[in-house]
């Protein structure tokens, strides 16, 4: 019994007071002895009724304790038992011991012991190895740390703690919690622009009522769609239109792959340049500001990237959907115009230009360095090209250029142009758009001033900080923008025969011979280099195939298989290394085969990595199988580098091509 009950006023205290009544008898009778017995004889009588009422007390109160413990731990048990949340013990080998109730109704069976906790909670449970038993002290510290996991079972959701020390679980029902987030996340905002990006081009001829009728059809069109996807749409100019959604509309209008792309170049595809959409979105920012800019930027993207698509930004995500056609021919040069006088602007405030293309610089990258040397050097500009070992490609082209003294002076190496530019310094980036792929992406770095002017199709890669981008992805190389802003950045430009050959050169490599990616454009820049003295003659000399090469080409195209009836593929041996040069002219030679669409030369390179080029004719654009492997490049002329063997190249490739094949057939 505890201390504080034997101690309480009637206890110890009462012991006292009977040994000083017992004093006070005695002393009683010392005076009268018969009083004194009397005296003794009750005072015997009331201490033993006092004795056997604490002890009566005692035992009521054992009894009282006894009745209550089992009553509480009957009503602990009932308690844990009935709580709305599941409780399941396990044992060193992972199996059931105990559940209560509520574990039991979550998997809907009565007892669970015996079961295995791997097979109820598949991915859930800590690996073997790491799960250490509690008595093990080094381990101790790692044995207490809870794991907490998100599951499904049937329609509800659960989270499930874990405290490996106890081998304990609980499992608590958060499927409302669940519900309310996924609500919120397909209630999340999202806008979007649609821009009929080649409006000008597809009404060029038509007269006013011509033109209206045209945008109506469209705009009934879109008008459609988006109440189709409940999109609240909102028109902003004849144009453009922006779109208010959420997550799951856009989620919707993802899955069916933006159709309105499709349906729209259907219906106006009487014309001679048939209608086409491109479209930005953005989605996972909390601030509407932030959406719109990110919209716009997606937009941007999009029409960088040759228009006729739609561009998806979410958090870290960026998707492209469409693609599928040519970037339409601006007929006006006004935008030449704008660039050219604004490049001319920046070489004026330079107090030198550095001129930079991609790495393993091909023809059209050194062509278009030269035209911009040149209109560097009609200011008085100190320019150079930043240039390291040339590949064998531009091997018979760079020997030419030796002839020229003045011309190669102005070849400079990487590590000269580092320790010559300055802030003032103007960089003037060809034929790419992406930093990682210029010939020394530390001049990027350094440069506080940056010019692009390219025509690949644009990437997720891109140099934001850029003052001045000229990126037409409809144009057939860099050499013709760069011929289109030579006739306009001075009056009186004038070429010498070799520099107009080799700007002339670059467009007949890009063009294969005109044969591909050629507009009116295309010619008329062809037209003004020939007049200006462009020897069509050399560019055949140095254009001329080794007879080696165009062997080991024949050895290579013995490999050839066709897939999906109109790509051939080619996969070469292990071990057989060939240069990316190689592989690319293979990819060209195989496209001239018969019903071949598109092809793929899958090769191990000298350097190790596994070189892939793709080629098409325009009716499937390989530009979106490279970025899926992670390469880039044109709607025609792809490519992309890969670590591991050929086979794990080819596998990976024919695993992209089924893939879209599913989601959107490979040709148009």
């Amino acid at each position: 019994m505890p201390k504080f009950l034997q101690r309480r006023w009637h206890g110890y205290h009462t012991v006292w007071a009977f040994m000083l009544l017992l004093l006070l008898i005695i002393v009683v009778s010392f005076y009268n002895w018969v009083i004194g017995v009397a005296s003794l004889f009750l005072a015997g009588t009331l201490c033993f009724s006092m004795l056997q009422a604490e002890l009566s007390f005692r035992r009521n109160l054992v009894e009282y304790i006894n009745g209550l413990s089992f009553r509480i731990k009957r009503v602990e048990g009932e308690a844990v038992s009935m709580l709305p949340l599941g409780i399941i013990l396990y044992s060193e080998d992972r199996k059931v011991e105990w559940n209560n109730r509520s574990a039991g109704d979550i998997f809907s069976r009565k007892s669970l012991v015996g079961e295995e906790i791997e097979e109820l909670l598949p991915d859930v449970m800590p690996s073997a190895a790491g799960h250490v038993p509690a008595k093990r002290e080094a381990s101790k510290e790692n044995a207490l740390k809870e794991i907490r996991k998100e599951i499904a079972v049937d329609e509800s959701h659960y989270q499930v703690v874990i405290i490996p020390s106890e081998r304990l679980l609980y499992l608590y029902d958060i499927t409302e919690l669940v519900v309310l987030r996924e609500r919120y996340e397909e209630e999340r905002l999202a806008i979007g622009i649609v821009m009929m990006d080649n409006l000008d081009e597809a009404a060029q001829g038509m007269d006013d009522q011509q033109r209206t009728s045209l945008i109506a059809k469209v705009a009934s069109e879109i008008t459609e769609w988006s109440k189709q996807f409940e999109v609240y749409l909102r028109r902003l100019s004849s144009e453009r239109y922006l779109m208010l959604l959420n997550h799951r509309s856009l989620q919707a209008l993802e899955k069916s792959r933006f159709v309105i792309l499709d349906e729209v170049r259907e219906m106006t595809a009487d014309l001679k340049v048939p209608m086409t959409l491109s479209i930005g979105l953005a989605y996972g920012s909390e601030s509407a500001s932030e959406l719109g800019a990110l919209a716009q930027s997606s937009l941007d993207m999009a029409l960088g990237r040759g228009g006729d698509q739609a561009a998806v930004k979410a958090g870290q995500r960026l998707s492209f959907y469409g693609g599928k056609s040519n970037a339409a021919e601006k007929r006006t040069r006004v935008r030449a115009r704008v660039i050219a006088h604004a490049l001319r602007d920046l070489m004026q405030e330079s107090d030198r230009v550095l001129i930079m293309g991609h790495r393993t610089p091909d023809i059209d990258a050194v062509g278009a360095s030269i035209g911009l040397l040149k209109a560097a050097q009609m200011y008085n500009v100190e320019a150079n090209i930043v240039m390291e070992t040339p590949n064998p490609s531009i091997t018979r082209m760079m020997e030419q250029i030796r002839r020229d003294e003045g011309l190669n002076k102005s070849f400079i190496s990487t590590e000269q142009a580092l320790q010559v530019m300055t802030e003032h310094t103007l960089l003037i980036v060809v034929d790419t758009h992406k930093a990682s792929m210029t010939m020394e992406p530390r001049l990027v770095q350094y440069a506080s001033r940056i010019v692009v002017v390219d025509h690949h199709r644009r990437g997720e890669e891109f140099i934001n900080d850029a003052v001045l981008v000229y990126l037409e992805p409809y144009a057939s190389s860099t050499c013709e923008l760069v011929t289109e802003l030579l006739q306009y950045i001075h009056d009186k430009i004038k070429l010498s025969p070799l520099e107009a050959t080799m700007l002339l050169a670059g467009i007949t490599v890009d063009t294969k011979h005109f044969a591909l990616h050629t507009g009116s454009r295309t010619f008329e820049a062809a037209g003004f280099l020939r007049r200006v003295g462009a020897d069509t003659i050399l560019i055949q000399r140095m254009l001329k195939e080794d007879l080696q090469e165009y062997i080991s080409k024949a050895e290579i195209i013995k490999h050839a298989r066709m897939v999906y009836d109109h790509i051939a593929l080619v996969v070469t041996e292990p071990g057989m290394k060939i240069p990316q040069l190689l592989i690319a002219q293979t990819a060209d030679t195989l496209l001239g085969m018969t019903n071949v669409v598109a092809s793929f030369v899958i090769s191990e390179r000298p350097d190790g990595l596994i070189g892939i080029s793709a080629r098409s004719l325009g009716r499937m654009n390989v530009q979106v199988v490279m970025e899926k492997l992670g390469g880039g490049g044109h709607l025609s002329n792809a490519a992309v580098q890969l670590e591991g063997t050929s086979k794990e190249a080819e596998a990976r490739l024919l695993a992209v091509l089924a893939e879209i094949e599913a989601k959107e057939g490979l040709f148009e």
